[in-house]
């Protein structure tokens, strides 16, 4: 029979420890530890697995679910894999349980699919996929929060995706506490990543996230899953972007955007649209440039403002990029191009909540400064990209051609980029201008035609 001992269990890590300190000797995260009951049991004898040669196992293996959505198809790296394991986390009422509803819908109408709420009834359920207008006729769906009846009712029905809603709400026998601790999130997720495996179900999900935006629970429920997805929105917006943060079975930091309507989440075929409502007149301060985010190109604008300083330091805000960058390329911008901006307030906005995480926002973001410092436009046809050295060098980025090839789609018609990354063939109706210092792309920016 299993023993229980009092221990103290910390919440970002997992792990315990018999005795309450301030830190964790684990993770070393303070004031983390709570107090719970561990219990110990004696492991019972593993059998040995049988080694099998990997060619026979891709032969066996089941084609992807598709989500019925390519921008979701597309995060997950070409649908769901069979017997994988995806947390979904985002803000309360983003729109993580209407999409997962729309998922399952459209995957049960060809193969076998339960959705466990442990948050709503099923007439609740059935009243939301009624509002979305979504054929529910050969969805299953169940109001349960055992896990081990969950998953019992799964394996009975034989299908081929597990919904749960969410997983803070479930709660198994194999651990101690009430749902939502850190015993039962962790059991729990490893009891479900154990069912997916044995059976080759796609499992999903949802789980819900701190005032900090991670999921709430230890971090390592993120290392049991195969896939991680956050869902982002900007407030007041009602575009949603659904990121991967982890995928064993695609891209890091794909991208899939949506936009929330009274029918559901739709997603949104031609992305860069939502990022270039710019205004029809050339405004100081704004440009456009063309950023790669998972497996493809995206066009968003970027805004500088450089007002006078009124008192104090002066101020540099960043939102989008990172502000000690920033601080490097106005230290850039002093010593090698003759632009100071000691004596004025800097700030530099991505339009639409995007973060940009590469280094090719360097070269507009200089323009843009110097745009509106100068209160001079540059047309709005011009794209740029480029990273950008100490020494006032203009340096490549990964994927020139494929950036400048987007942007000849959008309808631009020049772009100021690094020599490196300037086309082995001329693109039609787009004028390319390679640089290869600072002072030749402030020159390139603002030369009249």
């Amino acid at each position: 029979m299993a023993r229980t001992s009092p221990v103290f269990i910390c919440s970002h890590c997992g792990k315990d420890t018999p005795k309450w300190q301030g830190q964790c000797p684990h993770c070393d995260e303070w004031n983390t530890l709570e107090a719970g009951i561990a219990p110990r049991t004696r492991a019972a004898p593993i059998a040995a697995a049988t080694p099998r040669s990997l060619d026979s196992t891709l032969a066996e293996a089941p084609g992807r679910l598709s989500c019925g959505q390519e921008e979701l198809d597309r995060v997950f790296g070409g649908g769901i894999v069979p017997g994988s394991v995806t947390l979904l986390g985002g803000d309360p009422g983003i729109g993580k349980s209407t999409l997962l509803l729309q998922v399952a819908a459209h995957v049960a109408a060809s193969r076998g699919v339960l959705y466990a709420s442990g948050e709503e009834s099923v007439s609740q359920v059935g009243l939301r996929a009624q509002r979305l207008g979504v054929s529910a006729t050969s969805l299953r769906c169940v109001s349960e929060s055992d896990l081990q009846a969950i998953t019992g009712l799964a394996s009975e029905s034989k299908v081929a995706l597990l919904v749960v809603d969410s997983i803070q709400t479930v709660q198994t026998a194999a651990a101690v506490g009430s749902a939502g601790g850190v015993a039962q999130l962790r059991e729990s997720t490893a009891e479900l990543v154990r069912f997916a495996k044995s059976t080759a179900t796609a499992v999903v999900i949802i789980g819900h996230v701190t005032k900090e935006g991670m999921i709430a629970g230890p971090r390592m429920l993120e290392h049991l899953v195969d896939t991680v997805l956050y869902f982002e929105s900007e407030a007041g917006s009602r575009y949603r972007i659904v990121r991967a943060t982890k995928n064993r079975f695609g891209a890091v930091n794909e991208l899939g955007f949506f936009a929330m309507t009274e029918g559901g989440l739709k997603e949104v075929r031609n992305p860069s649209a939502i990022f270039l409502s710019r205004a029809p007149e050339p405004a100081a301060g704004s440009i456009v440039t063309v950023t790669r985010e998972g497996g493809r190109p995206l066009l968003i604008e970027l805004q500088a403002l450089v007002d006078r300083m009124r008192f104090g330091a002066p101020r540099r805000v960043a939102q989008g990029v990172d502000s000690n960058r920033v601080a490097m390329l106005l230290a850039v911008l002093n010593r090698h191009a003759a632009v100071s901006l000691q004596e004025h307030d800097v700030f530099v906005n991505v339009v639409g909540g995007i973060e940009i995480g590469e280094t090719a926002w360097d070269l507009p973001v200089v323009i843009a400064l110097a745009s509106s410092l100068s209160d001079r436009t540059v047309p709005n046809s011009l794209i740029s990209f480029g990273e950008i050295g100490l020494t006032g060098e203009v340096r490549p980025v990964a994927y020139g051609e494929e950036r400048l090839k987007e942007a000849q789609k959008q309808g631009f018609k020049l772009a100021i980029v690094p020599k490196d990354n300037a086309p082995r063939k001329p693109l039609q109706g787009l004028d390319v201008v390679s640089v290869g210092r600072v002072g030749e792309a402030l020159e390139a920016a603002f030369r009249k035609p």
